[in-house]
């Protein structure tokens, strides 16, 4: 890292593992298009992400195998070496659970099939690099185990999975959990729930949305005093809408409200529908809980994430930088 100012040192922007859309281009959207995909690459890639996994969600299986094949070709333009990384899939293998399924399409939820996964990896170019599953449905071991050999990272989440069945998914190969105290019912066990589990786990690395309003305050801290910075993973979930300005929209087959705050929620299910933020925000959000410093917050913004999907710095097109300023504890885009 170099020393631009007093106090103020550079690093290279973040890299998100679940981004769902952007700028009003939903990546799971029945009529994406290959422009408008690249133009929310683009614009994301100006505001502090300097690599990310384009995300689909739960959808039907033949809109998610054309999704796939339509932006895998892209992810190896010019353009975009370095920057895209590959696809994370979210669902559909997930519980159907009230809840656990949130803002996803209960009706295209399947259970785990490696016959479904390997359709969806071809289409996909090969390119899938993390896939979420719920831990305590049929088929998930299996899964978990050819996903893991074919290369690809398996994560536990949109889920209402026990101790007993991580421990399972964890000897099959999994090793993360996606998006953990989200995902979830309002009302959960006091004591035996994915929370408390998910954090005993030595072997599971937390992914966590820390935009301000998935997670107060006092779980983020608790979340990095249970895994320490080397186990913690800070991912923004943008939703399409993210970069847009207050107000109500249509996404992700939600009718959502954007509040001045940031806080994107659906009034009908009571649940938000993932986040208006980019990773900057995130990580400014953390930077300002002052429970990290700047080599802890590169490591949950940067190391961590290129690490739990096998890959290293030197993947990644480190051209743009961010500036820090440790007084302030924030990031800036350096001008």
């Amino acid at each position: 890292m170099e020393t631009v100012a007093v106090g103020r040192v550079t690093l290279p922007g973040f890299v998100d593992l679940q981004v769902n859309g952007f700028v009003g281009v939903d990546f799971s959207d029945a009529a994406l298009t290959a422009e408008a995909f690249r133009r929310a690459c683009r614009e994301l890639l100006k505001r502090g992400t300097a690599a990310f996994l384009p995300t689909v969600i739960t959808s039907p299986l033949q809109r998610l195998e054309r999704n796939l094949a339509l932006m895998a070709p892209i992810l190896a333009e010019d353009e975009f070496a370095g920057r895209l990384l590959g696809f994370h899939v979210e669902g559909p293998f997930i519980s159907s659970a009230p809840g656990a399924v949130g803002a996803h399409d209960v009706a295209s939820v399947r259970h785990p099939s490696v016959e479904l996964f390997d359709r969806l990896q071809q289409a996909a170019g090969g390119k899938i690099r993390l896939i979420t599953i719920a831990a305590e449905v049929p088929g998930a071991e299996r899964f978990a185990r050819h996903a893991e050999a074919a290369g690809v990272t398996v994560s536990l989440g949109h889920q209402m999975a026990g101790q007993a069945d991580l421990l399972r998914l964890v000897a099959a190969g999994a090793t993360a959990l996606t998006h953990l105290g989200n995902g979830l019912p309002e009302m959960i066990h006091r004591h035996h729930n994915p929370i408390w589990e998910g954090l005993a786990n030595d072997d599971l690395t937390v992914m966590m949305i820390a935009d301000g309003h998935h997670l107060p305050e006092s779980m983020l801290r608790v979340y990095l005093r249970a895994k320490g910075p080397g186990r913690i993973v800070v991912v923004s979930d943008a939703a399409p809408i993210a970069g847009f300005p207050p107000g109500i929209y249509q996404t992700l087959g939600n009718t959502v409200v954007l509040e001045p705050s940031g806080l994107l929620r659906n009034p009908e299910k009571g649940c938000m529908v993932g986040s208006s933020a980019t990773l900057l925000d995130c990580m400014n959000h953390l930077a300002s809980l002052d429970v990290l410093d700047l080599d802890g917050l590169r490591q949950v913004g940067f190391a961590n994430p290129l690490a739990l999907i096998g890959l290293t710095a030197d993947d990644v097109d480190t051209t743009e930088t961010l500036r820090y300023d440790p007084v302030a504890r924030r990031f800036d885009l350096r001008g």
